[in-house]
Protein backbone atom coordinates (compact mmCIF):
# COMPACT_ATOMS: atom_id res chain seq x y z
CA UNK A 1 0.00 0.00 0.00
CA UNK A 2 1.18 3.23 -1.06
CA UNK A 3 1.86 5.46 1.85
CA UNK A 4 0.62 8.76 1.98
CA UNK A 5 2.94 12.24 2.00
CA UNK A 6 3.16 13.94 5.01
CA UNK A 7 1.47 17.66 5.43
CA UNK A 8 1.93 19.59 8.37
CA UNK A 9 -0.48 19.20 10.95
CA UNK A 10 -0.39 23.21 11.55
CA UNK A 11 -1.32 23.52 8.57
CA UNK A 12 -3.61 20.67 7.94
CA UNK A 13 -7.48 20.56 8.87
CA UNK A 14 -7.93 16.71 9.57
CA UNK A 15 -7.90 14.27 12.28
CA UNK A 16 -8.63 10.70 12.46
CA UNK A 17 -12.67 11.06 12.89
CA UNK A 18 -12.91 13.93 10.16
CA UNK A 19 -11.02 16.21 7.46
CA UNK A 20 -11.30 18.66 4.89
CA UNK A 21 -12.89 17.03 1.85
CA UNK A 22 -10.37 18.77 -0.30
CA UNK A 23 -7.88 16.60 1.80
CA UNK A 24 -9.96 13.38 0.54
CA UNK A 25 -6.87 10.95 -1.21
CA UNK A 26 -4.38 12.93 0.83
CA UNK A 27 -4.99 11.94 4.37
CA UNK A 28 -6.77 9.06 5.81
CA UNK A 29 -9.94 9.94 8.16
CA UNK A 30 -13.33 8.49 8.74
CA UNK A 31 -15.42 10.96 7.48
CA UNK A 32 -14.91 14.09 4.72
CA UNK A 33 -16.48 17.17 5.32
CA UNK A 34 -16.99 20.28 3.63
CA UNK A 35 -16.14 23.51 5.88
CA UNK A 36 -18.53 26.63 6.68
CA UNK A 37 -16.74 30.23 6.61
CA UNK A 38 -17.17 31.70 9.71
CA UNK A 39 -15.72 35.08 10.67
CA UNK A 40 -14.00 35.63 14.79
CA UNK A 41 -16.90 37.99 16.33
CA UNK A 42 -14.83 38.80 19.39
CA UNK A 43 -12.03 41.23 20.54
CA UNK A 44 -9.66 38.48 20.65
CA UNK A 45 -10.13 34.63 20.37
CA UNK A 46 -7.24 31.63 21.40
CA UNK A 47 -6.62 28.68 18.93
CA UNK A 48 -5.52 26.06 21.16
CA UNK A 49 -4.09 22.66 20.11
CA UNK A 50 -6.80 20.80 22.00
CA UNK A 51 -10.61 21.23 22.89
CA UNK A 52 -9.71 22.28 26.37
CA UNK A 53 -9.36 25.72 27.69
CA UNK A 54 -5.67 24.24 29.66
CA UNK A 55 -4.59 22.95 26.37
CA UNK A 56 -1.78 25.04 24.63
CA UNK A 57 -2.37 28.39 22.62
CA UNK A 58 -0.68 27.79 19.10
CA UNK A 59 -1.95 30.57 18.42
CA UNK A 60 -4.64 33.47 18.43
CA UNK A 61 -7.58 35.34 16.10
CA UNK A 62 -8.25 38.67 16.00
CA UNK A 63 -11.73 40.42 15.21
CA UNK A 64 -12.99 40.23 11.81
CA UNK A 65 -10.80 37.15 10.75
CA UNK A 66 -12.31 34.84 8.44
CA UNK A 67 -12.03 30.96 9.88
CA UNK A 68 -13.38 27.82 8.21
CA UNK A 69 -15.19 25.92 10.81
CA UNK A 70 -15.35 21.61 9.58
CA UNK A 71 -16.97 20.60 13.38
CA UNK A 72 -18.05 21.87 16.56
CA UNK A 73 -18.61 20.25 19.63
CA UNK A 74 -18.84 20.74 23.27
CA UNK A 75 -18.44 24.37 23.13
CA UNK A 76 -15.07 24.49 20.72
CA UNK A 77 -14.85 24.78 16.87
CA UNK A 78 -12.32 22.93 14.63
CA UNK A 79 -11.30 25.35 12.55
CA UNK A 80 -8.87 26.41 9.97
CA UNK A 81 -7.93 30.48 9.89
CA UNK A 82 -7.94 32.08 6.69
CA UNK A 83 -5.12 34.65 6.86
CA UNK A 84 -2.30 31.75 7.71
CA UNK A 85 -4.15 28.89 7.19
CA UNK A 86 -3.51 27.96 11.18
CA UNK A 87 -5.33 24.96 12.55
CA UNK A 88 -6.73 24.20 15.87
CA UNK A 89 -9.71 24.91 18.37
CA UNK A 90 -11.46 28.22 19.02
CA UNK A 91 -14.04 28.91 21.50
CA UNK A 92 -17.46 28.43 19.59
CA UNK A 93 -19.01 31.19 20.72
CA UNK A 94 -16.05 33.61 19.23
CA UNK A 95 -17.48 32.49 15.73
CA UNK A 96 -20.23 34.37 14.16
CA UNK A 97 -21.23 34.17 10.29
CA UNK A 98 -19.39 35.05 7.61
CA UNK A 99 -21.16 38.50 7.34
CA UNK A 100 -20.03 41.39 5.07
CA UNK A 101 -16.23 41.71 3.68
CA UNK A 102 -14.15 43.98 6.27
CA UNK A 103 -14.37 47.42 5.03
CA UNK A 104 -11.27 48.61 7.37
CA UNK A 105 -8.87 47.38 9.60
CA UNK A 106 -7.50 48.48 13.41
CA UNK A 107 -4.05 51.18 12.84
CA UNK A 108 -3.71 51.66 16.14
CA UNK A 109 -1.66 49.53 18.21
CA UNK A 110 -5.21 49.34 20.17
CA UNK A 111 -8.76 50.65 20.61
CA UNK A 112 -11.84 50.54 22.18
CA UNK A 113 -15.00 49.04 20.88
CA UNK A 114 -18.31 50.94 22.38
CA UNK A 115 -21.70 49.68 22.50
CA UNK A 116 -23.00 53.98 22.00
CA UNK A 117 -20.63 56.42 20.16
CA UNK A 118 -19.68 57.92 23.41
CA UNK A 119 -16.49 57.67 25.15
CA UNK A 120 -18.01 57.78 28.58
CA UNK A 121 -19.44 53.69 27.84
CA UNK A 122 -18.19 51.04 29.48
CA UNK A 123 -16.06 49.29 26.38
CA UNK A 124 -16.73 46.17 25.31
CA UNK A 125 -13.26 44.98 24.58
CA UNK A 126 -10.43 45.90 23.23
CA UNK A 127 -9.31 45.86 19.65
CA UNK A 128 -5.57 45.15 18.35
CA UNK A 129 -3.67 46.32 15.83
CA UNK A 130 -4.42 44.56 12.29
CA UNK A 131 -8.18 43.28 13.51
CA UNK A 132 -10.71 43.68 10.85
CA UNK A 133 -14.36 45.67 10.82
CA UNK A 134 -16.59 46.41 8.37
CA UNK A 135 -17.90 50.06 8.93
CA UNK A 136 -21.46 50.16 8.44
CA UNK A 137 -21.74 54.30 8.60
CA UNK A 138 -20.40 57.35 10.02
CA UNK A 139 -21.43 58.72 13.51
CA UNK A 140 -19.81 61.84 14.22
CA UNK A 141 -16.23 60.72 15.41
CA UNK A 142 -17.08 56.98 15.55
CA UNK A 143 -17.46 54.09 12.91
CA UNK A 144 -20.40 52.17 13.58
CA UNK A 145 -20.54 48.48 12.75
CA UNK A 146 -22.86 45.86 11.66
CA UNK A 147 -23.76 45.15 15.42
CA UNK A 148 -24.44 48.65 16.85
CA UNK A 149 -20.79 48.69 18.45
CA UNK A 150 -18.47 51.83 17.73
CA UNK A 151 -14.97 52.51 17.20
CA UNK A 152 -13.00 55.36 17.28
CA UNK A 153 -13.06 56.04 13.17
CA UNK A 154 -8.99 57.68 14.09
CA UNK A 155 -8.21 54.41 14.40
CA UNK A 156 -9.18 52.01 11.57
CA UNK A 157 -8.07 52.46 7.88
CA UNK A 158 -8.68 50.87 4.88
CA UNK A 159 -7.74 47.50 4.60
CA UNK A 160 -6.01 48.32 1.27
CA UNK A 161 -4.11 50.88 3.13
CA UNK A 162 -0.65 49.83 4.22
CA UNK A 163 2.39 50.76 6.30
CA UNK A 164 5.04 50.28 4.02
CA UNK A 165 8.29 50.16 7.00
CA UNK A 166 7.37 47.19 8.91
CA UNK A 167 10.76 47.97 11.07
CA UNK A 168 8.74 50.72 12.65
CA UNK A 169 5.40 48.98 12.57
CA UNK A 170 7.60 46.69 15.07
CA UNK A 171 8.63 49.20 17.39
CA UNK A 172 5.30 50.14 18.12
CA UNK A 173 4.91 47.29 19.96
CA UNK A 174 8.26 47.66 22.21
CA UNK A 175 7.25 46.49 25.67
CA UNK A 176 4.41 44.53 24.68
CA UNK A 177 4.73 41.53 27.30
CA UNK A 178 5.95 37.86 25.56
CA UNK A 179 3.31 35.35 25.09
CA UNK A 180 3.65 31.52 24.01
CA UNK A 181 0.75 31.61 21.20
CA UNK A 182 0.11 35.26 21.15
CA UNK A 183 -0.29 37.58 18.35
CA UNK A 184 -1.92 40.70 19.48
CA UNK A 185 -1.02 44.35 21.21
CA UNK A 186 -1.86 42.30 24.53
CA UNK A 187 0.87 39.85 24.40
CA UNK A 188 2.62 38.35 21.43
CA UNK A 189 5.71 35.87 20.40
CA UNK A 190 8.61 36.51 18.24
CA UNK A 191 6.85 35.26 14.97
CA UNK A 192 3.69 36.55 15.73
CA UNK A 193 5.54 39.78 16.09
CA UNK A 194 6.91 39.90 12.79
CA UNK A 195 3.65 38.53 11.14
CA UNK A 196 1.85 41.98 12.62
CA UNK A 197 4.55 44.19 11.66
CA UNK A 198 4.33 42.46 8.04
CA UNK A 199 0.26 42.49 7.90
CA UNK A 200 0.21 46.05 8.45
CA UNK A 201 2.56 46.56 5.40
CA UNK A 202 0.21 44.80 3.00
CA UNK A 203 2.34 41.28 3.30
CA UNK A 204 1.75 37.83 4.54
CA UNK A 205 3.63 36.02 6.76
CA UNK A 206 3.00 32.56 7.91
CA UNK A 207 2.53 31.69 11.59
CA UNK A 208 5.78 30.38 13.30
CA UNK A 209 9.55 31.11 12.75
CA UNK A 210 10.93 27.74 10.75
CA UNK A 211 7.36 28.43 8.34
CA UNK A 212 8.53 32.21 7.92
CA UNK A 213 12.22 31.54 7.23
CA UNK A 214 11.32 28.66 4.64
CA UNK A 215 8.88 31.68 3.04
CA UNK A 216 9.55 34.69 3.50
CA UNK A 217 12.54 36.85 1.98
CA UNK A 218 16.09 35.79 -0.37
CA UNK A 219 18.87 34.23 1.83
CA UNK A 220 21.41 36.89 3.04
CA UNK A 221 25.09 35.82 3.60
CA UNK A 222 25.77 35.84 7.20
CA UNK A 223 28.96 37.84 7.93
CA UNK A 224 31.12 36.61 10.99
CA UNK A 225 31.31 39.76 12.10
CA UNK A 226 27.39 40.02 11.33
CA UNK A 227 27.90 43.11 8.97
CA UNK A 228 26.23 44.10 5.98
CA UNK A 229 22.55 43.87 7.57
CA UNK A 230 19.77 46.13 6.50
CA UNK A 231 16.50 47.65 7.89
CA UNK A 232 14.02 44.76 8.24
CA UNK A 233 15.91 41.87 7.66
CA UNK A 234 14.59 39.04 9.39
CA UNK A 235 17.30 36.62 11.86
CA UNK A 236 16.50 33.19 12.53
CA UNK A 237 17.55 30.77 15.08
CA UNK A 238 16.09 27.68 15.84
CA UNK A 239 12.47 28.10 17.41
CA UNK A 240 13.30 32.20 17.20
CA UNK A 241 12.82 35.33 14.82
CA UNK A 242 14.17 39.01 14.95
CA UNK A 243 13.60 41.89 12.99
CA UNK A 244 17.23 44.28 12.47
CA UNK A 245 16.28 48.11 12.76
CA UNK A 246 19.77 48.96 11.51
CA UNK A 247 23.07 47.32 10.33
CA UNK A 248 23.24 46.32 14.36
CA UNK A 249 20.43 46.77 16.74
CA UNK A 250 17.70 43.61 16.57
CA UNK A 251 13.85 44.32 18.07
CA UNK A 252 12.31 40.84 19.07
CA UNK A 253 9.77 39.58 21.10
CA UNK A 254 11.48 36.97 23.87
CA UNK A 255 11.52 35.38 26.85
CA UNK A 256 14.45 36.78 27.73
CA UNK A 257 13.36 39.91 28.68
CA UNK A 258 9.81 38.88 28.51
CA UNK A 259 8.20 41.33 26.16
CA UNK A 260 9.44 43.05 22.96
CA UNK A 261 12.92 44.53 23.74
CA UNK A 262 16.02 46.17 21.38
CA UNK A 263 19.08 45.43 22.01
CA UNK A 264 22.22 44.71 19.87
CA UNK A 265 22.52 41.96 17.21
CA UNK A 266 25.61 40.92 18.73
CA UNK A 267 24.77 41.03 22.45
CA UNK A 268 21.20 39.04 21.75
CA UNK A 269 23.55 36.49 19.22
CA UNK A 270 26.27 35.90 21.79
CA UNK A 271 23.62 35.04 24.44
CA UNK A 272 21.63 32.66 22.54
CA UNK A 273 24.41 30.89 21.35
CA UNK A 274 25.80 30.44 24.94
CA UNK A 275 21.86 28.89 26.17
CA UNK A 276 21.68 31.92 28.11
CA UNK A 277 17.96 32.32 27.47
CA UNK A 278 14.64 31.94 28.24
CA UNK A 279 11.96 29.45 26.70
CA UNK A 280 11.12 31.18 23.25
CA UNK A 281 14.15 32.96 22.70
CA UNK A 282 15.97 30.38 20.53
CA UNK A 283 18.44 28.04 20.88
CA UNK A 284 22.14 27.71 19.07
CA UNK A 285 23.81 29.96 16.39
CA UNK A 286 21.63 31.93 13.85
CA UNK A 287 20.42 29.50 10.99
CA UNK A 288 20.05 32.49 8.63
CA UNK A 289 19.31 35.55 7.33
CA UNK A 290 16.01 36.81 5.34
CA UNK A 291 15.65 39.88 3.32
CA UNK A 292 12.43 41.30 2.00
CA UNK A 293 12.84 43.09 -1.45
CA UNK A 294 12.43 46.38 -0.67
CA UNK A 295 10.04 46.88 -3.60
CA UNK A 296 7.44 45.33 -1.23
CA UNK A 297 8.10 47.68 1.14
CA UNK A 298 11.27 47.29 3.09
CA UNK A 299 12.63 50.61 4.73
CA UNK A 300 15.84 49.13 4.12
CA UNK A 301 19.32 51.21 3.40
Amino acid sequence: MTSLPRLDPRLTPARPDLADERLRGQVEAARYVPGRPHRVRTPLAPLRRAPDPAAALDSEALFGEAATVYDVRDGWAFVQLAGDGYVGYLPAEALGPAGPEPTHRVAALRTFLYPAADLKRPPLGALSLGAQVTVAAREGAYARLPDGSFVWAEHLAPVAATEPDWAATATRFLGVPYLWGGRSSLGLDCSGLVQAALAAAGLQAPRDSDQQEAALGEPVALAPDLAGLRRGDLVFWRGHVGMMLDATRLIHANGHHMAVAIEPLAEAEGRIRAGRTGPGTGDGGIRSIRRLRPSTGSAAA
